[in-house]
């Protein structure tokens, strides 16, 4: 939102840094298919898949790009991201966008996670988790701004209870209360499938308020995330080396999809964006669950996600790309 704050440029001497919290692969795609062809050296078959940006953000996003455009006079932007991660997309977008720009994250690893349980207060999650066997899991959330319809949620309870596989799903206040909009404004009682909780007693657990994410994620226990694919729950998963079904639903999460499964690897599609007026049915999720918690083919995925999270995990420490990343935005701004 630049042209909110454009009278700062002004001030003689304060300097301005955007923040932006979207992928560094999708703020490319996006970027260039609102002002210009793809960069040569970016694989074409991954732009061949790209969603179109009017679809995933809306029409306006086409003129408020170009509004953003006209109104940076920043000095340079910086994005929750590494290069371990989007490294040739973070120098794709300085070629374009012809400013500084600097990955300083991830955010949430600048701070170390309780390690045991005896230090903690522990959610009723992490007891659960703290139960099961290594890699057994699969962490089911659509984060905080998405909501699926109760026909969708049947369907994602009968998938679930159909894999035979450990879960942990998180039922959002967002779709109790559009059930309750549904309703007239009365308390709908957001119901899963009539029994279903006492039919995956022990096995599955469903989850009706906040819970600790990064650290669920973070649990030797958690061998799968079924994810919309924000940034921020990527960015988390990725860092624990948590592969990803995905199953994006709006903005973003189209595209980071895309990099989570196509580029990165690490991952599986269960909802694809080409059919997203579709109803994702409890066949398709079983089967993804399946792959992803229980076949060779999600065992490799699984391994690269952990190999991804390794080389993320030292380009934080000392001496890593990410600490001389934040070395060199604060040189930057102290010159």
């Amino acid at each position: 939102m630049t042209d909110v704050i454009k009278g700062v440029y002004a001030i003689s001497n304060v300097e301005c840094y955007s923040f932006h919290a979207i992928s560094a692969f999708c703020m490319y795609f996006t970027f260039q298919q609102v002002v210009g062809e793809v960069e040569d050296g970016v694989a074409r078959q991954v732009f061949d898949e790209m969603p179109e940006v009017g679809d995933c953000f809306g029409p306006d996003i086409f003129e408020f790009v170009q509004k953003e455009r006209e109104c940076n006079l920043n000095c340079g932007e910086f994005m929750n991201s590494c290069r371990e991660l989007e490294g040739e997309y973070l120098d794709l977008l300085v070629n374009v966008r012809k400013k500084p720009l600097f990955a300083l994250g991830p955010f949430h690893m600048l701070q170390e996670l309780p390690e045991s349980s005896g230090n903690r207060d522990c959610h009723e999650c992490l007891e659960f988790l703290d139960e099961q066997d290594f890699d057994s899991v699969m962490f089911v959330s659509f984060g905080t701004t998405t909501t699926l319809s109760r026909e969708q949620v049947n369907e994602l309870a009968l998938g679930l209870e159909r894999s035979n596989h450990k879960f942990i799903w998180v039922i959002r206040e967002a779709d109790k209360k559009m059930e309750t909009e549904k309703c007239g404004g009365k308390d709908s009682n957001f119901e899963l499938p009539e029994g279903f909780e006492e039919r995956v007693e022990g096995r599955g657990m469903v989850v009706r308020n906040w819970v600790p994410q990064l650290e669920i994620l973070g649990h030797k226990s958690t061998g799968g995330f079924l994810s919309h694919c924000g940034w921020n729950s990527c960015m988390e998963s990725v860092s624990m080396g948590v592969p990803i079904a995905t199953w994006p639903i709006q903005v973003d999460q189209p595209y980071n999809a895309v990099f989570v499964t196509n580029v990165l690897k690490i991952g599986i599609p269960v909802r694809s964006w080409a059919r997203r007026e579709e109803l994702v049915t409890a066949t398709t999720i079983e089967k993804a669950v399946r792959t992803l918690m229980g076949t060779p083919e999600g065992k490799e995925i699984r391994q690269r996600a952990i190999e991804l999270s390794n080389k993320i995990k030292n380009s934080v420490s000392h001496g890593g790309l990410a600490q001389k990343e934040r070395e060199s935005f604060i040189s930057c701004i102290t010159k």
